[in-house]
């Protein structure tokens, strides 16, 4: 798994109140994918690595990547999307099936609304441009 990873197994467990899961890096690794993906035209100031210069960027892609994380364990998702949750309702006649919750946002991520709300605190909501 190459790219940047946002959170490490020390930060998810404090976030998680809790040991780290299984596969933590893993997990971590994929997440930060998402958080990638859903902030494509964020924009922040980098170090030579790349890395935020920002102490509320770094610390608001950590928390972001630690939510989605967060969100898989609470839905029972390894991060690759495949247990997508599907419904069905009958009433008589009428039958109606699909698939629940959200669907995917920025970046064509179901991005976790507690991460979605890390990252606007952070002042990366994508696709907004902030002066500097």
């Amino acid at each position: 798994m190459a790219g940047r990873v946002y959170a490490t197994p020390e930060q998810l467990a404090a976030y998680l109140g809790e040991g780290a899961p299984e596969h933590a890096e893993r997990l971590l690794a994929r997440a930060s994918e998402d958080i990638d993906s859903a902030m494509l035209t964020a924009v922040y100031r980098v170090d030579d690595d790349g890395d935020p210069l920002d102490e509320r960027v770094r610390s608001g892609l950590a928390d972001a990547t630690c939510a989605q994380v967060e969100f898989w364990l609470a839905t029972g998702d390894d991060g690759t999307g495949a247990a997508g949750r599907w419904d069905s309702v009958s009433i008589g006649p009428v039958s109606l099936s699909g698939r629940t919750g959200a669907a995917p946002g920025a970046g064509g991520v179901e991005l976790a609304p507690r991460a979605a709300r890390a990252l606007r605190r952070a002042g990366l909501e994508p696709g907004v441009v902030w002066p500097w």
